[in-house]
């Protein structure tokens, strides 16, 4: 089913301008409470509201909360909180779903709405795509008696900080440990220091001040590599970079080295094996073809679903695997968390060292990373890369020059007149000649 404002991460936009304006909102929050009640007709529904710390926050949940009301929604405010917290909390409070008003790694002039399904898990296509269609009628408000209603949940960040803890080892700790732990001035700014504390950790908090303008702004997961010097200046242990509603992660290593999110499902993934067997691996197009060959080599099927990582939970679910992600830092390990969870990765990652009694480079040693290129090219709008004749006979000439040694990955651009073209290759000069070389082939285009 199309849908016209859902993408692969819910609603987004720069607030104020369409779809991210309070009638927009409004409206999207009845048309949704009506059908969430429809797929719960058991008892009366209620729905938790989670948001980071965007300042537009406070308009927005304002906004769903009287959509909700008015379709015959109660709502539970848990106030900032990460995203992975509403899909737990959702869960565990049996409710209805759950939504997070964010915009993730975005600047806080962008703002987005995305749901959660009462298992704490993203709704599916055609529950959004219903929502959309439910949007397209007239908002009937409900009757006074039926009218929704408005609780806090209390607590709500000092359960989730348990639910975190609960997912490390009880039979370990981080005792000894050094970290820094950059929450991007975001939604764990009150929740991921006090995780790894808890178990044990000295942590220098970074990225923990939000003052409603600030979320991503040259800290967390997007801008790691700011937090190297700051590593490097305390003698840490490690680096924890997490974005703006912490459903995704990035570690530096004492030294400075920083991975990325191929890396640290590898070394989750590997620490897994050493306890039992791994039965698959979903990545997604963008992955790394080093963790293709180097499962294979394993024996551990690799399979790529299409970026985002709704996509990567739909293949994990078909197959019954437990563990996936993407290069970005969305890691999902499903024997802990129903969805991706910056600080529960982590968590798994710092598990893997201290069982191992390894570095993290340690643990990774096996995987030598591909170097990877990609370009842009401007095409026109419609433009079928498929029946571009001298574009595909550099392609074929391209793949046989890498030989089993690389990957080439074309894809149009989902909301720009672009084609991304990107070459894997174990050295980074070859990379960049062959997706050079397919580019030119456009030039005239």
């Amino acid at each position: 089913m199309k849908r016209t404002y859902f993408g692969t991460d819910g609603i987004r936009g720069t607030v104020g301008q369409s779809p991210i304006t309070p009638d927009f909102v409004l409206r999207l929050g009845h048309a949704a409470g009506q059908v969430l009640a429809r797929e719960n007709p058991s008892g009366r529904p209620a729905i938790l509201i989670g948001k980071d710390t965007r300042v537009s926050g406070y308009m927005l949940e304002a906004a769903l909360q009287a959509g909700f009301a008015s379709a015959g929604v109660d709502v539970v405010l848990c106030g900032p909180l990460p995203t992975p917290a509403v899909a737990y909390l959702t869960r565990a409070q049996r409710l209805v779903a759950g939504v997070v008003i964010s915009a993730s790694h975005n600047p806080y002039p962008d703002n987005g709405i995305k749901f959660f399904s009462g298992a704490g898990k993203k709704l599916p296509d055609a529950i959004e795509a219903e929502i959309e269609e439910q949007m397209d009628r007239p908002m009937e408000c409900v009757v006074p008696q039926r009218l929704g209603k408005a609780r806090r949940l209390d607590d709500a960040s000092g359960r989730y900080i348990e639910f975190c803890k609960s997912t490390f080892p009880a039979e370990i700790d981080l005792k000894g440990l050094k970290l820094v732990v950059d929450c991007a001035h975001g939604a764990a700014y009150h929740v991921a220091p006090d995780v790894f504390h808890e178990l044990g950790a000295d942590v220098v908090p970074v990225g923990a001040s939000p003052n409603g303008f600030n979320i991503n702004d040259g800290v967390g997961a997007v801008h790691a590599h700011a937090l190297v010097p700051i590593v490097l200046q305390h003698d840490a242990d490690f680096g924890i970079a997490l974005d703006g509603d912490a459903d995704r992660v990035v570690i530096i290593e004492r030294g400075g080295r920083v991975y990325g999110g191929d890396e640290l499902l590898f070394a989750i993934v590997r620490d897994r094996m050493r306890q039992a067997p791994v039965s698959g691996v979903v990545g997604t197009l963008m992955s790394n073809f080093a963790l293709e060959k180097r499962f294979a080599e394993l024996g551990v099927p690799f399979e790529r679903a299409r970026v985002g990582d709704r996509y990567v939970l739909e293949i994990l679910e078909q197959r019954g695997w437990l563990f996936g992600g993407e290069g970005s830092g969305h890691l999902i390990c499903l024997d802990r968390h129903t969805t991706g969870d910056g600080i529960v990765s982590a968590l798994q990652v710092l598990a893997a060292v201290r069982r191992n009694a390894m570095s993290l480079a340690q643990l990774t040693d096996e995987l030598d990373m591909y170097a990877q290129t990609m370009l842009n090219v401007r095409v026109a709008q419609g433009f079928r890369w498929q029946d571009h004749a001298p574009l595909n006979r550099e392609l074929a000439r391209v793949q046989t020059d890498l030989a089993g040694r690389g990957r080439v990955l074309i894809r149009p651009s989902g909301t720009e007149p672009v084609l991304r073209i990107m070459v894997e290759a174990a050295e980074a000069p070859l990379a960049r000649a062959l997706t050079e070389r397919l580019a030119a082939t456009l030039e005239t285009t």
